[in-house]
């Protein structure tokens, strides 16, 4: 029995220098790990905010250029620098001077567009500022639901949840959320695929506005206008790309018959618009939509969001 006491001893030592080096190299393993993964969200970060300054160069960019389109006086047209996009540009051949320094980086490349909002019929015309619904509003929107295929129906579900939603609640009840954009009507029980029909022609602007002539489709003039059908609504649009109107009573001798037309609901000027700014990175783009009043010659942003998607899908 003696004899294997050295032999278990020796075993015993061996079992616990494999269990010590079991144990370094696991702790050894998860240092490299944190370490790497420390690495890992500082880069992301970085890249975040690299991209969110990004970004808001096209901001800058289209503060400019809404701001000198403020300064010429003009009315608010589709023939203005405003609306031409900025085409996609590769950032690298601007970020560094030496070209040969940017060989290794990925591909970036930044894009950007300015859009009229008020060339869309304004959901929040619906209801009045004392919580009322406007009849001859609910009528053009119902118009207009009937010219894209939507059941005229839901005009009137979105002017009922829009002024419940403004309305305080009366006690021990409960009011629908007020949405803040198109999207957001699932809120008041509008499904998906009317929103999606609805989408490129209604806007919700934060106040009531009128639509602009010069920049709204036919559909919407046909709608907003009492009287117009769209061929009428197509003539004008026509008419506009050659000489944008500078009045409303320009407007009126191109439609005689219609009566004078309501400055409430149709102008020549916007103050309203939405900006995008696109940054694509490799097989990943990440889209900055902001809504911009102009105020004079100051652009304050509304609102802002930002998207994220790859290949193409939205994540």
């Amino acid at each position: 029995m003696k004899r294997h006491a050295p032999q278990r001893e020796r075993g015993a030592a061996l079992l616990t220098a494999l269990i010590i080096v079991t144990l370094v190299v696991t702790l050894a393993a998860s240092m490299v790990w944190q370490q790497w993964r420390a690495v890992q969200v500082e880069a992301a970060e970085r890249a975040r905010m690299q991209s969110a300054w990004i970004l808001n160069g096209a901001l800058d960019w289209a503060r400019l250029i809404l701001r000198e389109d403020a300064r010429s006086g003009r009315p608010t047209a589709l023939t203005e620098p405003w609306a031409t996009p900025l085409a996609e540009a590769r950032l690298s051949t601007f970020l560094a001077v030496d070209k040969s320094n940017t060989d290794d980086a990925p591909d970036a490349f930044l894009s950007g567009s300015i859009a009229d909002e008020q060339a869309r019929y304004n959901l929040a015309n619906l209801v009045d500022n004392n919580g009322k619904t406007l009849a001859a509003e609910l009528e053009a929107l119902e118009r207009l639901c009937q010219t894209v295929g939507v059941s005229t129906d839901v005009a009137a579900r979105i002017a009922s949840g829009l002024r419940d939603a403004r309305t305080p609640p009366t006690q021990g009840g409960s009011s629908p959320l007020l949405p803040r954009s198109v999207a957001q009507l699932t809120w008041l029980g509008i499904d998906a695929g009317t929103i999606t029909l609805l989408q490129p022609y209604v806007t919700l602007l934060p106040v009531r506005t009128p639509v602009n002539v010069n920049t709204a489709s036919r559909e919407v003039l046909a709608s907003v206008v009492k009287g117009m059908d769209l061929a009428t609504a197509e003539r004008l649009v026509q008419m506009r790309q050659r000489d944008p109107f500078k009045t409303l009573g320009s407007v009126e001798t191109q439609v005689p018959g219609l009566g004078p037309l309501n400055p409430q609901q149709l102008a020549v000027t916007s103050s309203y618009f939405e900006v995008r700014g696109r940054l694509r990175l490799e097989d990943r783009m990440l889209e900055q939509r902001s809504l911009v009043e102009r105020r004079g010659l100051d652009m304050l942003v509304l609102q802002r969001e930002q998207v994220s998607t790859r290949e193409g899908v939205r994540s």
